[in-house]
């Protein structure tokens, strides 16, 4: 269960992130999953914000990359596939 909120705007705002998401075939279910068991954190290299990656039930990987509104309320901004990070 995820100890925030996660913020969407309407399906149907094209500019919205629930659009952007769709846009990469990613659920809002799916960014959820991700946000909540996320494996890694980072920061976006283009945009600054924060990044977090990890896989869906379905065995997706996915980078969903979000904004911290306040420490109970994200809101992603997309999300999509990612090939699997190795650190070493």
């Amino acid at each position: 269960m995820l100890d925030y909120t996660v913020i969407w705007d309407l399906d149907d705002d094209p500019d919205g992130n629930v659009a952007h998401c769709a846009e990469h075939d990613v659920s809002e279910d799916e960014v959820e999953e991700v946000l909540e068991n996320a494996s890694d954190a980072d920061c976006s290299r283009s945009s600054g914000r924060p990044v977090v990656f990890g896989e869906t039930s379905d065995g997706r990987h996915l980078m969903v990359v979000f904004e911290i509104i306040h420490a109970e309320m994200i809101y992603p901004i997309t999300a999509y596939d990612v090939p699997r990070r190795h650190r070493s």
